[in-house]
């Protein structure tokens, strides 16, 4: 049994100490926002927040998640419902196409507008590593800069 904190609220999960997080997450807890890509930490479809930094679920264990604060794509918007502005630019610049990445594309760009306010090109080429089959990535770089500035 671990205990994992999950958008806020303490949750026991009755898994394996090695289940990767990313199925704890979906399977145990229910919360399917996080997608299953690649299951190699490459594409970025589960990427969630581990204490403030974007992380591929896929390639953590629970056990390497115990004691840390981590938030998926279901608690990213206020307590009072209000969507956060990479929510907001996403559904305002009509980003995704088929939405499947979209949850993790979503969670990476808001920890990136965290560590870099006002992130350059270069910088979201740098750090936005995750892949959208649909080729979204003009209307991604759009709205990044749209949420830079709101």
């Amino acid at each position: 049994m671990a205990n994992l904190t999950i958008n806020g609220k303490s949750i026991n999960v009755d898994v394996e100490d090695d289940t990767p997080l990313l199925w704890a997450i979906r399977e145990n807890v229910g919360l399917t926002g996080t997608k299953y890509g690649c299951g190699i930490a490459q594409c970025g479809a589960c990427t969630i927040h581990i204490d403030g930094i974007a992380m591929r679920s896929c390639g953590i264990s629970v056990s390497e998640a115990v004691g840390k604060q981590i938030t998926t794509i279901e608690g990213l918007a206020t307590s009072d419902g209000a969507l956060h502005k990479v929510q907001q630019a996403w559904i305002k610049n009509d980003v995704p196409q088929c939405g499947y990445c979209q949850t993790g594309m979503i969670m990476a760009v808001a920890a990136l507008l965290k560590e870099k306010p006002k992130p350059t090109d270069k910088d979201i080429d740098e750090t936005i590593t995750n892949i959208c089959r649909c080729g979204t990535f003009q209307q991604v770089r759009e709205a990044i800069h749209a949420a830079a500035n709101a």
